[in-house]
């Protein structure tokens, strides 16, 4: 019986520790992603509610003139997938907290590289701004009942970041050199493939023990031709070797174990070496040097 007792407060005391209530919470985040040009943005952040409460005022909820962490629970935050403009300042791509300094007529934005606080940074470090500027505090009639920040106002080139919550609103002005990146990809696409697209179709029929190695050789020597690095030459030397053409596989190899040696990677460079190796064996093998399988491989 006491045995019986002690089982039943154990399953007691499991079920109480496996529980768990869950309850909606009082400021829910929002995740939202926009594209704007070739820029993709976005936005990370929880919205408070107005609850009938003064919220942008002197004695409001959000007091004027105070650093406000623009939301609540964890920092708001803004990515950037290329390089912008906000405002006249250039901000590189990557990940920023968004604070803010609310008055009446404007408020100040800053983007900080910071983006682990949960509220304020204990100590604001200046080096951490990557952009601040200041844009006006607009009023309307409609209450916005939890705070909203949106991406708006999109063109191919530019954008408004805006926030609005209770009836205040501002906008964050977002430009970015669409014409610049597209100019670009353009171009790459129509100077045709590049040294490391041919390699990798090489590789790729190398280790698919595809049938046409004749054009594996052909893709891995063009890369070769127009930018020479070791390990894809010891892809055009594996390339050749398994071709049974010997001799340019040995020549090729000893450049790859060059290059090699040279950028300090001696792992290929014993590879090499040991194909140059087994390569020089076969070719004499077959020439009528040594009888095959005489020579250890």
């Amino acid at each position: 019986m006491r045995n019986l007792f002690i089982a039943l407060v154990a399953m007691v005391f499991s079920f109480s520790a496996q529980a768990q209530i869950t309850t909606p919470a009082p400021s829910p985040a929002c995740k939202t992603t926009q594209m704007v040009g070739m820029c993709e943005i976005t936005l990370e952040y929880s919205r408070p509610s107005v609850k009938g409460r003064t919220i942008f005022a002197e004695n409001g909820l959000v007091p004027f003139d105070q650093m406000w962490r623009t939301g609540a629970n964890r920092n708001s935050m803004v990515t950037f997938s290329t390089d912008v403009m906000v405002g006249d300042q250039a901000v590189a791509a990557g990940t920023y907290a968004i604070f803010t300094i609310p008055r009446a007529d404007e408020w100040t934005i800053y983007l900080y590289t910071d983006t682990e606080n949960w509220g304020n940074p204990e100590s604001w470090d200046e080096g951490k701004v990557a952009a601040t500027l200041n844009v006006p505090a607009n009023t309307h009639e409609t209450t916005i009942e939890s705070m909203m920040i949106a991406v708006d106002n999109i063109t191919m080139n530019s954008c408004n970041i805006v926030l609005a919550w209770d009836n205040t609103y501002v906008g964050i002005p977002v430009s970015m050199d669409t014409d610049a990146v597209v100019s670009a990809s353009i171009n790459k696409t129509l100077a045709g493939p590049t040294a490391r697209d041919y390699y990798l179709a090489a590789r790729y029929y190398l280790d698919s023990d595809h049938v046409d190695m004749a054009q594996a050789a052909e893709w891995a020597a063009t890369a070769n031709k127009m930018d020479p690095k070791y390990w894809q030459l010891r892809v055009e030397a594996l390339i050749l070797g398994k071709m049974g053409n010997y001799n340019r596989a040995i020549e090729v190899a000893k450049k790859s174990a060059a290059m090699a040696k040279e950028a300090g990677n001696m792992q290929y460079v014993k590879m090499n070496n040991e194909s140059i190796a087994e390569w020089s064996a076969k070719k004499d093998a077959k020439s009528g040097k040594v009888k095959p399988g005489s020579s250890k491989m």
